[in-house]
């Protein structure tokens, strides 16, 4: 598992695979190559490792409580901003959509589900950065487009709002998901036009988010 983890961290050489884990180069070499076998890792153009296609095919038959209890509050949330609305959890260094709810009609941000978001931009990112570990957060912040003297503010708050981070004319708003321990495992965002959803649009929509956020908890 310590292998597994450092792979879906960022693909890594065995040298970084050592440094990572901490395990004797021949271990970490026979764990990882064993791993590859059952193709749970795979290796790119370049060598290095990276989670295998078997993880995917496995994952497929697990059911999500978070995706199942966001079903139907996505799709509410949606119609009642009639703006995109995003699930974002954090890998590593990036946030992964697990979930989206897409207006049928009218300019709109698009992002489909399983698209990898980059860890630096947008008020999804830094929900997932503001309740991160200290150090995690401290690495996240490296090329960031925000400090994490506005992260502490998120965190004060409850909420985050962009605006043309992560894309041109784009603006967004966010808000945390917590598990039964109090615990950020996501993050609700809803995204647009900035020249509709206007260039601040947190005050606007961070009630309706901060609420879809407790009815998910609610089903969780």
């Amino acid at each position: 598992m310590d292998v597994m983890r450092a792979v879906a961290e960022r693909p890594c050489n065995l040298v970084d695979l050592c440094a990572r884990t901490g395990l004797p180069r021949a271990t970490a070499h026979r764990l990882a190559v064993g791993l590859e076998v059952h193709r749970m890792l795979s290796r790119d153009a370049d060598g290095l490792w990276r989670p295998g296609p078997h993880l995917g095919e496995l994952a497929a038959t697990v059911e999500d409580p978070l995706i199942e209890a966001s079903a139907h509050v996505l799709p509410q949330l949606r119609d009642r901003t009639g703006e995109s609305i995003q699930l974002y959890r954090r890998e590593g260094a990036e946030r992964v959509c697990i979930a989206s709810a897409e207006p049928t009609t009218g300019l709109r941000d698009t992002v489909p589900v399983g698209s990898r978001l980059p860890m630096t931009a947008g008020s999804g990112a830094k929900i997932l950065a503001a309740w991160s570990p200290a150090s995690v957060r401290q690495d996240l912040l490296i090329g960031a487009r925000f400090a994490d003297h506005s992260l502490a503010e998120v965190r004060r708050r409850g909420w985050a709002q962009s605006n043309a981070e992560r894309e041109a004319g784009v603006a967004s708003v966010a808000a945390p998901i917590r598990d039964a321990r109090g615990a950020v495992v996501a993050a609700i965002s809803v995204s647009g036009p900035a020249d509709r959803i206007g260039r601040k649009p947190g005050p606007h929509w961070a009630a309706d988010l901060i609420s879809a956020a407790a009815a998910i908890e609610k089903r969780l």
